[in-house]
């Protein structure tokens, strides 16, 4: 049986509803999952690609890793100081900052949201870093934080909330509540980064379409 702790201000009477809220996420991020368009899908995917494709090319948008990598190889010695990286890399906003503790993953870590699957810790610093210059106004707020420790499985949940203005001409506003499951491997590397977004992927990328009010 699953041991759940909490880290946070949640009382621990919402221990049960907090376990099926975790279920629940979790069944609603397989339906979303098998209810994303797979055309939606390879569009992100092809975007994803022309722009690092046209960001290799330029001499200012160059991968510093050195940026991603705020302390080199923290010491972690088990789920406890995952979520205390965690917790600072939230305080930094690193999916909208791409400032993240990149030693804590795996090499081939897999990356998963409602609209695209890919493998590799690189790979995901550099789609930040294609990202990140298009925020504006960008906020990232770390709800709640907890681990689930059992005898085969080991992770850590967060729930946030983002919010962000797009730099096109219509200043689109980008506004995701979500969570992200944190899978870590016997070396309490993290093994799995996966989403789960409380509106579609259709209607995230709709969004980007929507011009500000």
């Amino acid at each position: 049986m699953a041991t759940v702790c909490f880290v946070g201000h949640t009382p621990i009477t919402n221990l049960r509803l907090r376990r099926l809220s975790c279920s629940s996420s979790a069944n609603d991020n397989k339906k979303r999952e098998t209810q994303t368009p797979q055309l939606l899908k390879i569009a992100v995917s092809g975007i994803t690609e022309l722009l690092r494709i046209f960001s290799s090319s330029s001499k200012d948008q160059r991968l510093d890793t050195g940026i991603y990598t705020q302390k080199d190889q923290p010491l972690v010695c088990g789920i406890d100081d995952i979520i205390v990286i965690l917790q600072s890399d939230y305080e930094n906003a690193y999916f909208l900052t791409g400032n993240f503790t990149s030693s804590i993953y795996a090499e081939d870590c897999s990356f998963e949201d409602p609209t695209i699957t890919f493998r590799g810790k690189d790979l995901y610093a550099r789609n930040l870093k294609l990202l990140v210059p298009f925020f504006d106004c960008p906020s990232l707020s770390l709800q709640q934080i907890e681990k689930v420790v059992s005898t085969d499985k080991s992770f850590v949940l967060a729930t946030w909330k983002l919010r962000t203005y797009l730099k096109l001409p219509w200043r689109p506003l980008i506004s995701i509540e979500g969570n992200t499951v944190y899978d870590l491997d016997d070396d309490f590397k993290i093994a799995r980064h996966a989403e789960s977004w409380n509106v579609s992927a259709l209607e995230a990328v709709g969004q980007i379409f929507t011009p500000s009010t």
